[in-house]
C-alpha cells in the first residue's frame, strides 16, 4: 500500500495541535516541546518528498484522491510539482524553528498558542499541496484564523487593530476569489456537462475570452493582496510591527508566498490569454512596489517596519520574474520565494533576539553592538547580505534569474523599442536601494560608538539562538553557492507551465509574443545558469 506522504505531511501538525488543546494548563514545557517535534517531525517526513521527487517529470508527483463529494464533483485531491516542492519544504522548515524561537518569547497562553501555530502550519501546507478548488479555498480560509489569534492575542499593543486589518484585507480577496471558482466551475460544467473543482481537468479546459479576463481579475486581486502588492500592501507594517516574532517569521516566510503561488498555479495556467494581456499592468505594479517599498523602507525608525516594507520590494521581484513567462524568470521567481523566506525570516528572528533584550526595536537605540554582541553582529551582517543579494549567498541567485529572464523578455519584444528595456532596468534599481537601505541600517545599530548604556550590558546568542539560527544560514549560503538541487527541482514543471499557456493562448492571441524563440536563439536554460552560478 502506498504511503499518503502528503496527508501525513500536512495533517501530522494538525494532530498534533488538537493533542496540545486538551492538555491541561500548566504544563508549557511540555507542550513547548511537543509542538517543536511534532512540527520537526513534519519536516523530516517532507524531507521523503524532496528526495523521492522525480525532477524530470512535469507532473503532479505523491498523488492522492479520493472522492469526497462525488455529485457536487468535489475530491480530496492532493499532489505536488516543481512549482509547490520548494515551499512544501520551507513551510515545514521554517515552522519549527519559529516555534523554538518563541521558547522564552511567549509566556502567556502557551498551549493555546503552540496549537494556533500546528494548525497555521497545516493551513498553509494544505494551500500548496490542494489540486481541488473547493479543498484549496478551505486551506486558504482555514489559515487566516490561527494567523489572526497569533496576531490578536500575542501581538503587540495595537495588535487587535492589525489582526482586523490584516483579516479584513485577505477575506476581501478571498470572497472574490470564491465567486470567480463558483463561477469557473458552472462555466465549465454548463459547457462540458462536467461540474468540477478538479485543477487539472479545469486547466485543460479553454475560457471564453470574455469572462476569462474577469474570472482572472477576481483570483490576481486575492492573490495581490496576500503578496502583498502596491496598492494592497498597507495591511503587511501593521501585521508584522505587532505580531510577535514568531508570527512575523511565518507571515514573512510562508503566508506572503501564497500570493506569488496563487498566480503561478491558478492564474497563468487557467487565464492565459488575461495574463498575457494584464502582464504590462502587472509589470508596472511590481515595478512600484520594488521601487516604493525599498524607498520607504530607507526611512523607517523602527527595525520591523524596515523589514516589512523590504518584502513589499522583494516580493515586487518575484512577481516580475513569474510573469516574464520565460524559464530564467519563473524559476528565479520559485527560488526568490525561498530565499525571502529564508533571509527575511531570519532578520525577524534577529529582531526579535533584540527585542527580548531591550524592549525596544527602534534603530536610533542602538549604535556600536558589534563591541559588545559579535556574534549577533556578525550573523545579522551575513542575513543583510544576503537580503541584499550579494553574490556568494542566497538572494543573488533569484534576482539574477530573475533579471536575466526579465532581459530575455524585453529582448523578445524588441521591436517594441527601449520602453521593454526599461522594466529590468527599473528593476535592477531596486537592488541598489536595497543595499542603501540594509547597510545603513547595519551601520547604525552595529558600528560606531555605543550610545545607550543599556545596551553595554547585552547578552551575545544562547545556544538556543544559535540552533534557530544556524540552519538558516547553513541554506542561505547553500543556496548562494550551489544552487542547482533547489533549481533542478522546479524546471521541468516550468517548462511544462510555459507550454501549456502559451499552447492555451495561442489560438485566440496569435499575436502574442512566441517565448519559445528565447530557447531558439540559444539562451541558457536555468540548470545552466545555477552550474555557472554555483559550479559544478
Amino acid at each position: 500500500m502506498k504511503l499518503p506522504i502528503l496527508s501525513l505531511v500536512t495533517f501530522l501538525p494538525l494532530l498534533g495541535g488538537v493533542v496540545i488543546a486538551l492538555f491541561p494548563r500548566g504544563r508549557e514545557a511540555l507542550v513547548r516541546w511537543l509542538a517543536f517535534l511534532v512540527s520537526t517531525a513534519a519536516f523530516a517526513l517532507s524531507l521523503l518528498l524532496y528526495f523521492g521527487f522525480d525532477a524530470g517529470s512535469p507532473d503532479y508527483q505523491f498523488v492522492e484522491q479520493v472522492r469526497w463529494m462525488p455529485s457536487f464533483g468535489i475530491s480530496y485531491h492532493l499532489g505536488v510539482d516543481g512549482i509547490s516542492l520548494l515551499l512544501v519544504l520551507l513551510t515545514t522548515f521554517l515552522s519549527p524553528l519559529a516555534l523554538l524561537s518563541s521558547w522564552r518569547a511567549v509566556e502567556v497562553r502557551v498551549k493555546e498558542f503552540a496549537a494556533s501555530m500546528l494548525l497555521l502550519e497545516t493551513g498553509m501546507l494544505g494551500v500548496f499541496v490542494s489540486l481541488d478548488l473547493f479543498l484549496f479555498y478551505i486551506f486558504w480560509e482555514a489559515m487566516l484564523i490561527p494567523m489572526y489569534l497569533i496576531i490578536g492575542v500575542w501581538g503587540g499593543p495595537a495588535r487587535i487593530y492589525a489582526a482586523i486589518k490584516f483579516i479584513l484585507y485577505t477575506l476581501a480577496g478571498s470572497v472574490l476569489m470564491l465567486v470567480a471558482i463558483l463561477a469557473l466551475y458552472f462555466h465549465h460544467g454548463g459547457v462540458t456537462g462536467i461540474y468540477t473543482f478538479d485543477l487539472p481537468l479545469l486547466t485543460r479546459y479553454v475560457v471564453p475570452g470574455g469572462i476569462q479576463l474577469w474570472l482572472f481579475l477576481a483570483f490576481a486581486v486575492a492573490f495581490a493582496i496576500k503578496v502583498p502588492m502596491f496598492p494592497f500592501h498597507t495591511w503587511l507594517p501593521d501585521a508584522h510591527v505587532e505580531a510577535p516574532t514568531a508570527g512575523s517569521v511565518i507571515l514573512a516566510g510562508v503566508l506572503l508566498k501564497m500570493g506569488t503561488y496563487g498566480f503561478l498555479r491558478f492564474c497563468l495556467p487557467l487565464f492565459p490569454q488575461a495574463s498575457l494581456a494584464a502582464t504590462p499592468w502587472i509589470f508596472l505594479l511590481a515595478l512600484i512596489g520594488i521601487i516604493y517599498g525599498a524607498w520607504v523602507s530607507m526611512v523607517q525608525p523602527d527595525l520591523k517596519k524596515l523589514v516589512a516594507y523590504s518584502s513589499v520590494s522583494h516580493l515586487g521581484f518575484v512577481v516580475l520574474g513569474l510573469f516574464t513567462l520565460t524559464p530564467q524568470g519563473i524559476v528565479g521567481g520559485l527560488i526568490q520565494m525561498v530565499n525571502h523566506g529564508l533571509s527575511t525570516g531570519a532578520l525577524f528572528l534577529l529582531v526579535g533576539i533584540l527585542y527580548e533584550r531591550r524592549h525596544t526595536r527602534l534603530i536610533a537605540e542602538f549604535g556600536g553592538l558589534w563591541q559588545v554582541v559579535p556574534a549577533f553582529s556578525a550573523l545579522l551582517m551575513i542575513v543583510a547580505l544576503s537580503s541584499l543579494g550579494l553574490p556568494g549567498l542566497n538572494g543573488f541567485v533569484g534576482e539574477f534569474l530573475i533579471l536575466v529572464g526579465a532581459f530575455a523578455w524585453a529582448a523578445n519584444l524588441s521591436a517594441a523599442g527601449p520602453p521593454a528595456y526599461l522594466v529590468p532596468v527599473l528593476a535592477t534599481s531596486g537592488i541598489i536601494f536595497a543595499a542603501v537601505y540594509l547597510l545603513w541600517m547595519y551601520q547604525r545599530v552595529c558600528f560606531g560608538e555605543i550610545t545607550a548604556e543599556a545596551n553595554r550590558g547585552l547578552t551575545d546568542l544562547t545556544r538556543r539562538e544559535w540552533a534557530v539560527l544556524l540552519p538558516v544560514l547553513l541554506f542561505i549560503v547553500w543556496i548562494g553557492v550551489y544552487p542547482r538541487p533547489f533549481t533542478g527541482k522546479t524546471e521541468a514543471s516550468v517548462q511544462a507551465l510555459i507550454a501549456q499557456v502559451q499552447s492555451k493562448a495561442a489560438a485566440a492571441a496569435p499575436a502574442q509574443p512566441d517565448l519559445q524563440r528565447i530557447h531558439a536563439s540559444g539562451a541558457p536554460t536555468p540548470s545552466a545558469w545555477g552550474a555557472g552560478l554555483g559550479g559544478r
